[in-house]
Formats: C-alpha cells, sequence, structure tokens
C-alpha cells in the first residue's frame, strides 16, 4: 500500500472511532471531590438519570448493589428492567477494585474478563444519600440516589452535574417505580 493511501486509511480509522465512542459530555471532567468511605458506599443505588449508552438502552428501573468481596474486590451487580419499570429484568454481574487508595473515589469496573473500565465517584452526598459517577473521558455520567428519586432530587443532582462542568442536556432521566 502506497504511504499516502496508509496515511489516509490511518486517519479515517481514527476519525471513524472518535464517531464511534459517542459524544463527550464534559471535555474536562473533574477529579473526585472527595474521599470515598466503602462501608458506607457500598449498599443500594438508583440510578436518576445518566449519559444514555448503548449497553444500558432501553433500560428503565435501574439500580446498581455493591458489596464487599472476600478478596477485596467490589461484587457490582446492576439490574434493568427492559422497556418499562416492570419489564423483564437484565443483570449484569462484575467486579471493581480501587486504584486510588489516597481516596477511594477511583475505581476500575470490569464486566467482561480482562476488560476494565474507569468508574470515578466524583461527588457524594456527606450522608451518601446521592453519588454523582463518572469517569476520566468525560463521555459517561451517572446521577445515583440511595432511595427512589423525587422530581426535586434529580432537579439538585443535575444541577449538582452542571455545577462540575457537565452537557446536562445530555442526561436522560431514568424512569423507576412511584416512590
Amino acid at each position: 500500500m502506497k504511504p499516502s493511501l496508509l496515511l489516509a486509511a490511518a486517519v479515517g480509522a481514527l476519525g471513524l472511532s472518535a464517531c464511534v465512542a459517542g459524544p463527550v459530555g464534559n471535555r474536562n471532567p473533574p477529579q473526585p471531590a472527595k474521599t470515598v468511605d466503602l462501608d458506607r458506599y457500598v449498599g443500594r443505588w438508583y440510578e436518576v438519570a445518566r449519559y444514555d449508552m448503548r449497553f444500558e438502552k432501553g433500560c428503565e428501573g435501574v439500580t446498581a448493589d455493591y458489596a464487599k468481596r472476600p478478596d477485596g474486590l467490589i461484587r457490582v451487580l446492576n439490574t434493568c428492567h427492559q422497556g418499562a419499570v416492570d419489564g423483564p429484568v437484565k443483570t449484569s454481574e462484575g467486579k471493581a477494585k480501587v486504584v486510588d487508595t489516597a481516596t477511594n473515589a477511583k475505581l476500575k469496573v470490569s464486566f467482561f474478563g480482562p476488560f476494565w473500565g474507569d468508574y470515578w465517584v466524583l461527588d457524594h452526598a456527606d450522608d451518601y444519600s446521592w453519588s454523582i459517577v463518572g469517569e476520566g473521558s468525560g463521555r459517561y455520567l451517572w446521577l445515583l440516589s440511595r432511595k427512589l428519586p423525587t422530581e426535586a432530587d434529580r432537579a439538585a443532582l443535575t444541577a449538582r452535574a452542571k455545577a462540575l462542568g457537565y452537557d446536562v442536556g445530555m442526561l436522560r432521566p431514568t424512569k423507576q417505580p412511584t416512590p
């Protein structure tokens, strides 16, 4: 292959990969704001809103359950109802490991063998009643609550995400059962 064709192919592949990766909701994502007490973070979280990604398409009634494992990792169990809050249940089980032991706010999560993705607890309430989760690229964002969220909860978390520099117009509210 001629060098100019090889260069054109490489540039085209890079451009295509940028399109496939999806939009960036925050080009300068913040570092986590606080230390995370993992004993207080584990338990059930209700998804309030998210940046919609292909692996969560059609999911409503989404919950995430975290539990400490004997090997020092954290068990992650994500549950989604397909199409409606009372739709068929789909679960994904994974594991997480802390990668920043100074704050416990940066973790890596794996649902597929050797592949790990960033999971940053960007901010959380002092009483752990809410949490905002993202990662270093600014492409992913989740707003989480310990209880079924009200519209006031959704508005407050959305405002906090906006204050962190995220494009809240990209947020997709997650339908949950009526509290």
